[in-house]
């Protein structure tokens, strides 16, 4: 998700709503965040919403209507521009990154779905990925056309902008709509259809076509063009020296993602821990991966394996989630000593790659001595880390595969229906309590490969799945905005058996040959 900033814009909102959701928190604790950790050129009271901040990109507000109305067309900058944006007047403390991260919780009426998607563009004649000029032609299209605003870095288009919407570009030209946190799974649906419908209006008269799969089917890596943005140059010279697939990450795979809410330190750590133990569950029923360069690859879900060997230390299943300990102070721990990738200043990126954020709070980055970091800088490193369930002022759901436009729809309507629903939270948290550190990591290794037919006690993952489904199920209809139908792909899958993998691999190895172009109009978006 391409986060944004214009240069006078400010850096970094906490809402006044806070003190309301969270009674541990009063004004004199907000008031000394602001003060400590840094001064901004605007005044606080002008801007008070809680903003949604990103996916693998530096974290920053999303502003709206900003000193410009509807119709005029803003180019804004890509990467925060931390020093003009904010002065860092002390040191951070550990302190102050908990209070960033309990800063995200919200009283329930204010929860709201951010849903995100990526998927694969490419030639319709030839099949061939989307060049990065290919891309900026698009890009161009859909502001001209459809009114937004345009994300550049350097002389590069790198992305969209439209209200709380962001269009941004994966490493290897992967398309993504970060969408705005909306209220109901009908409004996340239109939102989707909206972005299809001007994607496919401009791009077929361009002829390019968009694919909604979770792994690059047809091409390799030499193949994947790489697009001209700085801090992937950082990510893709570092990859190959933590794992063997992490260039693979970056260049072939397509998930689908939805963000959620907590309304206090005790609701973020209950649906961390539920989200953690069915993320395997939600990556067999949407499996949508399993084809390499034109062949089988032997996994249902290539796209789940890849993060098993991309970077171990910023990815995975967390078993320290669990502890009784755990809390947000306990998630700073673990992210401060998740190694850096870069810190931007000066309107550059400097290489981070394998350096200490711990460090970086005493002034002893090697790469930036002297230099403190804000807490645009801790936003940032949030945003570089990948584990199943990610959590920053809100929490991420990362465990799907990219798919058609209806699973896109079912993702959010999976997760919103178990974790925004306390009984069918609480039916998860009960029914996974005893599931031991061993499972969930045997469940996350295996269901890759074996999908619903994996093996769980004296059943089949299909078997939890199926239970798993009717809570979500029985959780939207309590939320009563008539949602259940976008659950119906899902109900599908658990009614068969049969993941939307297995599905394509019934495809290749009868109907179409044995030849995986074809994937590329079955799924054609």
């Amino acid at each position: 998700m391409m986060a944004l900033i214009s240069q006078s814009s400010p850096s970094y909102h906490i809402s006044s709503k806070i003190v309301q959701c969270k009674s541990e928190y009063n004004v004199e604790e907000i008031n000394f965040l602001k003060s400590k950790a840094f001064r901004r050129k605007e005044c606080w009271d002008n801007y008070s919403s809680i903003l949604w901040s990103s996916k693998r990109t530096p974290g920053i507000s999303h502003l709206d209507g900003v000193g410009c109305k509807r119709g005029c067309r803003l180019i804004v900058a890509a990467s925060p521009p931390t020093e003009d944006a904010v002065i860092a007047t002390e040191p951070l403390t550990k302190e102050d990154l908990v209070r960033y991260l309990a800063s995200g919780c919200k009283p329930k009426e204010m929860w709201r779905i951010g849903t995100e998607h990526e998927k694969f563009g490419f030639e319709i004649g030839t099949l061939h990925p989307l060049n990065y000029e290919q891309i900026s032609h698009l890009l161009n299209g859909l502001a001209e056309r459809f009114d937004w605003d345009k994300i550049m870095e350097g002389d590069h288009i790198i992305g969209l902008k439209q209200g709380k919407q962001n269009i941004s570009l994966e490493p290897g030209g992967q398309f993504e709509l970060s969408g705005a946190p909306v209220e109901t799974l009908h409004q996340t649906c239109a939102e989707v259809n909206s972005h299809l419908y001007q994607v496919k209006a401009v791009a077929e008269e361009m002829r390019f076509g968009f694919l909604g799969i979770g792994f690059q089917p047809k091409w390799g890596l030499k193949d994947i063009p790489v697009m001209p943005k700085a801090r992937y140059a950082i990510m893709r010279k570092y990859m190959p020296k933590v794992g063997s697939l992490g260039l693979d990450m970056m260049f072939r795979t397509c998930t689908v993602q939805v963000n959620l809410d907590f309304s206090s330190e005790l609701d973020m750590v209950r649906k961390f821990r539920a989200g953690l133990a069915l993320q395997p569950i939600a990556t067999a029923l949407f499996a949508n991966s399993p084809f390499t360069e034109g062949k089988p690859n032997g996994y249902l879900s290539m796209r789940s394996h890849i993060w098993t060997d991309t970077d171990n230390n910023r990815s995975g299943m967390l078993p320290f989630v669990f502890d009784d300990s755990f809390g947000f102070e306990q998630y700073v721990d673990y992210a401060l000593d998740v190694p850096m990738y870069f810190v931007y200043r000066n309107k550059k990126y400097i290489d981070c790659s394998g350096m200490s954020f711990r460090d970086f709070m005493s002034g002893k980055l090697p790469a930036a001595p002297g230099e403190l970091p804000t807490l645009n800088d801790w936003e940032n490193h949030l945003t570089t880390i990948f584990p199943e369930v990610r959590l920053k002022r809100y929490m991420e759901m990362r465990g799907a595969d990219g798919g058609p436009w209806r699973r896109l729809c079912a993702l959010p309507a999976f997760w919103v229906g178990i974790l925004y629903d306390e009984v069918a939270l609480q039916s998860v948290l009960d029914m996974t309590a005893d599931w031991t550190a061993e499972e969930r990591q045997m469940l996350r290794n295996k269901v890759p490969k074996t999908g619903l037919k994996t093996p769980f006690r004296d059943g089949l993952v299909r078997h939890v799945a199926e239970e798993v489904v009717k809570l979500a199920k029985d959780g939207l209809e309590r939320r009563g905005y008539k949602e259940t139908g976008f659950l119906n792909e899902v109900a599908e899958v658990v009614r068969t058996g049969i993941t939307p993998a297995e599905k394509l691999l019934d495809l290749y190895h009868g109907k179409w040959g044995q030849w995986v172009d074809p994937v590329f109009e079955e799924l054609l978006y």
